[in-house]
């Protein structure tokens, strides 16, 4: 609750480019009606594919991590979990879920949060639900195995109150309407990863609460475009920024514009994509088929039909098979290799 005491939000100096990302967001957002508009199938299959590689990319930025067909049967709810990483994925989806689906009736607090962190390990033995109840650190592995702090978070006893102040605070400035939203939500998100209110699950959870603000604030772009994936795609910035503005948080001394900068940048680049996907997508084809090409024309010359279906997550082997010779008709590619390890080529 640092960015939110003593007007430090209002203290930050706002570049130019941070200026034209949100006011570039602001048109994107203003498009989103002509967007819900478009083929119901194509915004399933994208709706689909968002909660996919959203539950993978934010589970996976902690270590977290299922082989390909059991997250798929997770997915899908076919199977049970059977181990610690598979409880923690199905948890996460359902609090995924649950923001998709009742994020106008979640309202921000202390209780709401040890929900969603409950949620989350309600699979788990020992469960969550409950704020760290002894003193942690955040530690940074250096590249020669040695480790050292990178930052020391609220103490656990100060846990509870830090988490209720930062909620206060923040719903005063929304309620407030001064600031923009796209500046108090990062400054939340950041906040909240300074307090590092639980033993566990952190990250995720600062993960998930960003698509409910972002949603609430009326920018729906995290319903059909992975902010998590974009996010470990960009994972490097992603510490750094977070690192450079929580230097002299405790002392209220941080700059946010470094974060501000990054997380703004997250939002506008799912709003292209976002557009991009919407303008090339044609129902004639249909959805997942346009899914799968688009993928294949990101993939290098040569590749197998394996690395099709990771870019494809909900997208059955069938679909990608007939996109394949739908293409190989179309002389755009060509098979190179046949049997279990096929392999295909990109034609100039």
């Amino acid at each position: 609750m640092r960015s939110f005491r003593h007007d430090h939000i209002r203290q930050q100096r706002i570049t130019p480019e941070l200026v034209a990302t949100i006011r570039q967001i602001g048109t994107f957002q203003g498009k989103e009606d002509l967007y819900a508009q478009q083929s119901p199938e194509m915004l399933e299959t994208l709706r689909q594919v968002a909660m996919i590689q959203s539950t993978e990319s934010s589970n996976r930025l902690e270590g977290v991590t299922v082989p390909p067909q059991r997250f798929k049967e997770l997915m899908a709810r076919k199977t049970r979990p059977k181990d610690r990483p598979e409880q923690e994925v199905a948890g996460y989806r359902a609090v995924l879920d649950a923001i998709h689906t009742r994020h106008a009736d979640m309202r921000l607090s202390p209780k709401l949060i040890l929900q969603m962190h409950a949620d989350m390990f309600r699979l788990v033995p020992g469960g969550g639900g409950q704020f760290k109840t002894k003193d942690n650190r955040i530690i940074e592995r250096l590249p020669d195995g040695r480790a050292r702090l990178r930052f020391q978070p609220v103490s656990a006893v100060g846990t509870p109150k830090h988490v209720q102040d930062l909620c206060r605070l923040y719903q005063q400035e929304i309620e407030d309407s001064k600031i923009d939203p796209l500046l108090l939500i990062p400054s939340f998100v950041l906040d909240f990863l300074c307090i590092h209110p639980f033993g566990d699950g952190n990250g995720r959870i600062a993960r998930l609460l960003t698509l409910l603000l972002l949603y609430q604030a009326e920018f729906h772009v995290g319903r059909y475009i992975s902010l998590e994936r974009i996010i470990e795609q960009t994972k490097e910035t992603y510490y750094e920024t977070l690192y450079e503005s929580s230097q002299g948080w405790h002392e209220g001394e941080h700059d946010l514009t470094p974060w501000w900068s990054y997380w703004t940048g997250t939002v506008l680049a799912a709003y292209r994509e976002f557009s991009e996907r919407v303008g090339t997508f044609t129902s004639a084809r249909g959805a997942k088929g346009e899914l799968v090409a688009q993928a294949i024309e990101r993939l290098p010359t040569r590749f197998r039909i394996t690395q099709v279906e990771e870019l494809c997550p909900g997208v059955s082997r069938e679909t990608v098979r007939k996109v394949l010779n739908r293409l190989k008709a179309d002389k755009k590619i060509k098979c190179v290799r046949r049997g279990p390890d096929a392999e295909w080529a990109k034609k100039d």
